[in-house]
């Protein structure tokens, strides 16, 4: 793995994989401003492969289709995310078209794709699951911008203008640092001038620090949401606690693990569905962002069970708080963090995703293995520290139900 810095000074990486079919490529820039207008940005990232001033929209298509080049943006909370898998012999025309759709891109079939959104919002949030993690999520980042759900969306749909799209992607390009990942066979000398010709000439004279502030949480909340065709409750939990940067998150990691994260053999899942039949659904989730991070429960169950539902968060919660876990439970929750990266970085194209995403969140490109180590130094009275740190009144509860 080869680290470098293209002509612009972009950090990038290289790590070469040999007797690969497919070079996969990332490009990510961070967000370095809220949204004025909830929706803005997840509508400029649908228009960014609507056409550019070289291709339409279906000429873009079908010449991807053409080169089995797997080509697509994503907007990210912190950072939009260029990405592509092409074969080998195709890395030059790839990068060449994702040059073109990123300085090029003419933000065509604006009121069209508004219209798309707006209804695939709608269908997604008949969905009980969609709308109660839409509720929570705007609860517990409450007036800050990662709260900007669905609803909110909605909400703001119709104020956005075209203007508004392409200024916010501008700026974007303009203030966000950049990283690239690649991986694949090709040779590094094959690699580096193809990246320098297209977004290493990109302006990135105007790097800016982010303006997101960190979300608070002061107080204990609850949101109740009503749909009456609902068959079940749907039950969220959870608290803002530190990000990946913190030297608590891979304890955190290995309670997630244990609690709720692991499937069949997590906590949660075996008391409130195996032992006690309360539950369709069980399962916990840590999900980190640059500003923090949020432990959630998620649990189906039927209405009748809410408060026996809730009671039973807290009284795991209390164990882990106050009982120092086994060490064959701690290892096996070890194990299967430790898994689990290993066949999140199977292909190229994970990989290449992977390295980006540590580079965008400055955790450097060899993070993957610095935490590993970490989440294997990880004590038993560690867990019990961190829970009875982390797990305090200060927790959003939002319950949806007939």
């Amino acid at each position: 793995m080869k680290e470098f810095n293209l002509k612009n000074g972009i950090k990038s990486v290289y790590k070469q994989n040999k007797n690969t079919p497919r070079m996969a490529f990332t490009f990510n820039v961070a967000i370095t401003e809220p949204e004025k207008l909830a929706g803005t940005y997840s509508l400029m990232n649908r228009l960014l492969l609507q056409g550019t001033k070289k291709y339409s929209n279906t000429e873009l298509a079908k010449l991807l289709d053409e080169n089995a080049i797997e080509l697509c943006t994503d907007m990210k909370l912190d950072y939009l995310r260029f990405r592509f898998v092409c074969l080998n012999d195709d890395f030059e025309l790839a990068m060449n078209i994702l040059d073109d759709i990123i300085k090029n891109s003419t933000f065509d079939e604006f009121d069209k794709e508004k219209e798309k959104m707006r209804g695939e919002i709608v269908a997604e949030l008949d969905s009980a699951r969609t709308k109660v993690s839409d509720a929570f999520i705007k609860t517990i980042y409450e007036n800050h911008y990662y709260g900007n759900t669905y609803t909110k969306m909605l909400e703001n749909l119709d104020s956005i203008t075209k203007e508004d799209v392409i200024n916010s992607y501008k700026n974007i390009l303009k203030t966000g640092k950049k990283i690239t990942a690649t991986v694949g066979s090709l040779d590094f000398d094959a690699v580096e001038p193809l990246l320098d010709n297209t977004v290493g000439s990109l302006d990135n004279s105007s790097v800016e620090e982010s303006k997101v502030v960190k979300p608070q949480l002061t107080e204990f909340k609850r949101s109740d949401v009503i749909k009456e065709d609902a068959n079940q409750a749907q039950i969220y939990q959870g608290w803002l606690v530190p990000n990946f940067k913190s030297d608590d998150y891979p304890v955190l990691a290995v309670i997630n693990t244990i609690l709720g994260a692991s499937g069949l053999s997590s906590r949660l899942f075996l008391e409130l569905r195996d032992k006690k039949g309360l539950a369709y659904t069980v399962r916990t989730s840590c999900e980190s962002h640059l500003e923090c991070a949020v432990f959630s429960i998620y649990i189906a169950t039927e209405p009748k069970n809410i408060d026996v539902s809730l009671a039973g968060f807290k009284e795991e919660i209390d164990k882990i708080k106050t009982i120092l876990v086994s060490d064959e439970e701690l290892t096996n929750a070890k194990n299967n963090i430790i898994g689990k990266q290993q066949f999140i970085t199977e292909t190229n194209s994970q990989q290449s995703t992977g390295l980006a995403y540590y580079g965008i969140m400055d955790l450097g490109f060899d993070y993957q293995s610095k935490v590993i180590e970490k989440i294997k130094s990880v004590t038993p009275q560690q867990l019990i520290e961190c829970a009875n740190k982390y797990f305090t009144d200060r927790t959003v509860i939002t319950v949806l139900h007939p």
